[in-house]
């Protein structure tokens, strides 16, 4: 298992399809995943650390198990199948519960939870994209990292992850 970062949401053009995308701690290849519209919005939502008046789906799903004394440990991506990624919950019990992926990030993001995804995976959907040679600051490696995801996006499709 490798540890993975949320990047961020960004919607795929012409389709308008929500993405979310992963990048492996310490490597240089990014996981697409798509995702649907509330799920990228609860995503967005909590990296930009925004509080809606009423708590949404993924906050009250966090709140119940800060409530019930439990801590949610990690996130981990186990599988993908004909397209389709699956996600376990694992709880501080070692409790175990399958889960989207989606919304799985979406309360890692809430609960302050590492995210980890099969090395298998990484080998098969990532997509490797080199980090370029920088010695600027912080923020110049981070407007070209966000410039290289744009790009990635700007060339990857669905069909690009179909293994049939």
């Amino acid at each position: 298992m490798r540890e993975v970062d949320v990047v961020g949401v960004r919607v795929e053009m012409p389709s308008s399809q929500p993405i979310v995308l992963l990048k492996e701690v310490g490597g240089e290849r990014y996981l697409p995943i798509w995702i649907g519209a509330a799920e990228a919005s609860a995503i967005a939502f909590a990296q930009q650390g925004m509080e809606p008046p009423r708590p949404l789906t993924h906050d009250l799903f966090a709140e119940t198990i800060r409530v019930l004394g439990h801590t949610l440990s990690q996130v981990r991506i186990v599988n993908l199948n004909d397209g389709i990624f699956e996600a376990i919950l694992v709880f501080d019990d070692k409790t175990e519960i399958s889960a989207r992926p989606s919304d799985s990030i979406a309360i890692a993001l809430r609960t302050g939870t590492p995210v980890f995804c099969a090395d298998e995976i990484l080998a098969e959907a990532g997509i490797p994209v080199p980090e370029s040679e920088t010695d600027g600051a912080d923020e110049v490696q981070e407007e070209e990292e966000v410039e290289r995801f744009r790009e990635f996006l700007d060339q990857v499709t669905p069909e690009d992850f179909d293994k049939s």
